[in-house]
């Protein structure tokens, strides 16, 4: 098993979410849909969902999960930021550069989007790694940034949800140490996508479930040859989350891949903890798994030394298995406080509101259109004119 030294270790060294101005309960959808409650509760594991503001995007969230990174550690060294997202905004220009003019960044600095369904995030990591790797004096800032949608009234509504996590990853991490070996898996599949002439994704919901347990199995099986660790040398595990109780099954169906029994109390020992912010926020595609690992640092009692596995998988599909080691005294360096704020910031609103929201879309003429304030975060979308989208700084 090849794992970086405590002198070469690369990981990450800072992690910051953000979320939206707006959320609606699961209670108010089931309302509205005659639905029980539990269906959504019980049965996917989801209690609300965050809904973007009329000035609120990708970039305002991925700006605000950055900010507080750029704000403690300031922005030398960071010559590199990678944005992930499959809610692109511009077929050409990346939205990280907007996110690299609001946070004031240095010009000395390569700024590049990837695009791979929800596994974006992790390719973004798996380059940062890399650049680390060849130069360790440099900083690479990750911003994972979502707005997932569907069409109203479909299964998949249920799912939706916003958010941005931001990494800084660096040599000697101060939160968790990313070693290799990876499991990869690639498959041509079907199973979900969005047409450059559509707003809301396709799904085939089966198939997509289909999709990531194979993608679950051929990662491991990689990971394994590759060789990777064991899996009882895992103290918990953080799964892509398109809806909690997702990775609950991708987790039985690993251990039963790799021969072990699906004990319950085991599965919920592994993943209990990952589940918190996700199951409130909803699918935020390329910032799910972390916001799972978020989840998991705010809240267990102490992780130091321990190793994590991590789980991402983006339909379509790609997907990679992973391990990394939490850095000792990494509860230092939390930011429980402020994660736990932005979820509970959010205004409730009813779903008439949020229906209002979901059909909104920006003009196409390009004339002069302001956007509504309705946000009271750092950045907002300030409107559109002559197709060029405008932001500002609070």
């Amino acid at each position: 098993m090849s794992t970086s030294t405590a002198a070469t270790a690369v990981g990450i060294h800072d992690l910051s979410f953000a979320t939206t101005e707006f959320v609606l309960p699961h209670t108010a959808l089931a309302e509205h849909n005659g639905t029980p409650v539990g269906k959504y509760h019980v049965g996917i594991g989801q209690r609300s969902m965050s809904v973007p503001a009329a000035d609120e995007d990708i970039v305002t969230l991925g700006a605000a999960a950055a900010a507080p990174v750029v704000a403690r550690h300031g922005a030398d060294g960071i010559r590199t930021l990678v944005f992930a997202t499959e809610s692109s905004i511009d077929q050409a220009k990346a939205a990280g550069v907007y996110v690299h003019s609001l946070l004031g960044l240095p010009s000395a600095t390569r700024v590049v989007e990837l695009k791979q369904a929800c596994y974006g995030a992790t390719a973004a990591l798996q380059f940062a790694l890399g650049l680390i790797h060849r130069d360790p004096s440099q900083k690479v800032l990750v911003v994972a940034s979502d707005v997932s949608r569907y069409e109203l009234d479909s299964p998949g509504e249920a799912t939706q949800g916003a958010a941005a996590v931001a990494m800084l990853v660096t040599a000697d991490p101060a939160l968790v140490r990313i070693e290799e070996p990876s499991g990869l898996f690639t498959a041509d599949v079907m199973d979900f996508w969005r047409p450059n002439y559509r707003d809301a994704a396709l799904v085939d919901g089966q198939e997509s479930i289909g999709a990531y347990l194979q993608a679950v199995r051929g990662t491991w099986k990689d990971y394994g040859e590759q060789g990777g660790r064991p899996l009882e040398a895992f103290s918990a595990f953080c799964y892509h989350q398109p809806f909690t109780r997702m990775a609950y099954k991708a987790h039985r169906h690993l251990l039963n891949s790799a021969g072990y029994d699906t004990d319950e109390a085991a599965v919920q020992g592994a993943l209990g903890l990952t589940t918190a912010y996700n199951e409130v926020i909803g699918n935020s595609y390329t910032a799910s798994v972390y916001l799972g690992l978020a989840a998991l640092l705010d809240q267990a009692e102490d992780l130091g030394g321990r190793a994590v596995g991590f789980l991402s998988y983006g339909s379509g599909s790609v997907a990679e298995f992973f391990a990394g080691t939490v850095a000792p005294g990494y509860r230092a360096h939390l930011r429980t406080a402020q994660h736990r704020a932005a979820v509970e910031r959010r205004r409730p609103i009813g779903y008439a509101r949020y229906r209002e929201l979901h059909g909104a879309s920006l003009p196409t003429d390009g004339g002069d259109h302001p956007s509504p304030e309705e946000t009271t975060g750092p950045f907002r979308l300030a409107g559109i004119n002559g197709h060029k989208r405008r932001y500002e700084k609070r």
